[in-house]
């Protein structure tokens, strides 16, 4: 049971982030400028492109290990897109929730619903 209500919130939370991206080109336009947003990969993103957003973020020195094994909490769902949502926020948070630090060749998408799940916790 719980297992088929995480595989619906995330589905939930993709097509969300869909919607999302068509509406806003690209950016989550925030009601209040004291409320808290986050980073992640647009739905409609290449698999190129979230991959190199991965080696962008590691190459800015971003520790990643949140999603690199298996028994890390972030791990699951073992996606790309899902990856990509995490070192994406990672790099996001570090250089100052900035919209222009969710770009990432236009694959980024600002947010102001908390991504977090399970133990996968979004700073």
């Amino acid at each position: 049971m719980a297992k088929g209500k995480t595989a619906s919130s995330l589905a939930f939370f993709f097509l969300f982030m869909l919607m999302l991206s068509f509406n806003t080109d690209g950016f989550v336009k925030l009601v209040n400028g004291d409320q808290k947003t986050w980073c992640v990969a647009k739905p409609s993103s290449e698999n190129w492109a979230l991959q190199n957003n991965i080696e962008f973020v590691r190459n800015q020195g971003i520790d990643c290990s949140i999603f690199e094994r298996e028994d890390f909490p972030c791990y699951k769902p073992n996606t790309l897109i899902n990856h990509a949502s995490v070192a994406m926020n990672l790099y996001y948070e570090k250089f100052g929730r900035n919209p222009w630090n969710c770009n990432f060749t236009s694959s980024g998408l600002v947010t102001t619903f908390d991504p977090s799940y399970e133990k996968c916790k979004y700073e």
